[in-house]
């Protein structure tokens, strides 16, 4: 049972979800056992298990279904912007990856900032603000060559010859733009769609059999996989694909929907710079940011990245170079401290900042108790810990990283708040 004194700072905690009057977050209450706490710079903050938003994760805009490692559902973004936002204010990720609070955020009408360090991010993020009409896409197919450039690079493991020669014919035609100054939008909506199928599990993608979906295998590691499954590299349709991708990513996509996108690329700020240094952002200008880090050095971007690099034109090594991976929690600690200084200065007074982290070393290592001194220290003042917990789905170890061995996933997100 807890004590009264427990019991208001829970009440603290959740009023933190409702600074406007807007979406209660519970009802009916939390159970008991639901609550624990985590003790941080010699106070005790609240944290509250439960499962908040996955049975909702059908409901999300196919907008999102662009595939990036290590990335949340749009479900754990709109819970934070729904609740501590109005329209027309600014939400921020200043590790955007794939987009996923930018595109949400515009979605619900409000405005956007993301940064990451990865160009790649914005490449497929950007251009899901200016959706084109499919009739646009399947005519500017009809402009881009079949074949391009042949050079030194082996990809037969991945591609059929014909649809290679597409592929190099795609990468030719977006080069040439970029280079003339002529790529346009509808160049772009096409280039992040290609993009996102390049390799993949299933005929919808450009490749033979592989997996995760989009994170190339090593040459020599896709040869494997071929020589195991007894497979050789099908034609696939490369312009079709692309127009039935994007067909599926615009799938129920409702005017209001179409307006808010509209109006937040407009004055969206996408930035690709080091989290920890983003001048662009001036003072106070961000309402709410909700984002997470790279977790240690369980992730690698670089290697995951390099055929989608070769095909935008991007240096996947210098990217490499420029993407902090810290393998000590200490490393990581400095990191993220210098992050949320930057994140001190660009949130408004009573603003918020939704940070989520996970769990690694087989569970061992909780990193929202790690955070929770960090935003602290920064000046920020903590409400407290939402755990999203939720059953293993069949992907739930994909990445070889399991959140940990107990059957369960966990998203655990830090509330804290500019006063």
């Amino acid at each position: 049972m807890a004590t009264e004194g427990e019991e208001a700072v829970r009440r603290s905690f959740l009023a933190g979800f409702v600074p406007g009057g807007g979406l209660p977050i519970f009802d009916p209450p939390p159970p008991e056992e639901a609550w624990d706490a985590v003790e941080a710079e010699g106070g005790n903050f609240p944290r509250l298990s439960l499962e908040f938003w996955t049975s909702r994760q059908r409901q999300a805009s196919n907008l999102h279904e662009i595939s990036y490692r290590a990335c949340y559902k749009p479900q754990l973004p709109r819970h934070f912007i729904e609740r501590l936002t109005r329209p027309g204010e600014r939400v921020y990720d200043p590790f955007s990856g794939r987009g996923t609070t930018a595109i949400e955020a515009a979605l619900l009408g409000r405005r956007v900032a993301a940064n990451d360090v990865n160009p790649l991010s914005r490449m497929l993020a950007e251009p899901r603000l200016t959706p084109p009409e499919p009739s646009a896409v399947k005519n500017r197919l009809k402009e881009i060559p079949h074949t391009g450039a042949p050079d030194a690079l082996d990809l037969g493991m991945f591609f059929h010859p014909e649809t290679e020669a597409e592929i190099r014919g795609l990468r030719d035609w977006f080069r040439g733009r970029e280079a003339s100054g002529e790529l346009d939008a509808l160049d772009a909506w096409i280039r992040m769609v290609a993009t996102n199928r390049l390799t993949g599990h299933s005929p919808g993608f450009f490749s033979v059999y592989t997996l995760p979906p989009n994170q190339a295998l090593t040459a020599e590691k896709q040869r494997q996989i071929n020589a195991q499954r007894e497979q050789v590299p099908t034609y696939r349709d490369t312009h079709a694909l692309i127009l039935k991708k994007t067909k599926q990513l615009l799938a129920g996509l409702e005017p209001t929907q179409w307006r808010s996108l509209s109006l937040a690329a407009r004055d969206a700020w996408f930035l690709t710079a080091d989290a920890r240094h983003t001048p662009a952002l001036p003072d106070g200008s961000v309402a709410l940011t909700v984002t997470s880090p790279p977790f240690l050095d369980v992730v690698d971007y670089t290697g995951d990245n390099w055929l989608r690099c070769w095909f935008t034109g991007l240096d996947a090594e210098a990217i490499g170079r420029g993407i902090s991976t810290p393998r000590t929690v200490e490393a990581w600690s400095d990191t993220m401290a210098a992050v949320f200084a930057e994140l001190h200065r660009v949130t408004r007074r009573g603003g918020f900042v939704a940070f989520e982290v996970g769990e690694v070393r087989r569970g061992k290592l909780k990193l929202d108790e790690v955070v929770l001194p960090l935003g602290l220290r920064a000046g920020f003042k903590a409400h407290g810990v939402l755990v999203n917990s939720q059953a293993f789905t069949k992907t739930a170890h994909i990445w070889g990283v399991g959140n940990n061995d107990k059957g369960t996933n966990s998203n655990r997100v830090v509330l804290f708040e500019r006063c």
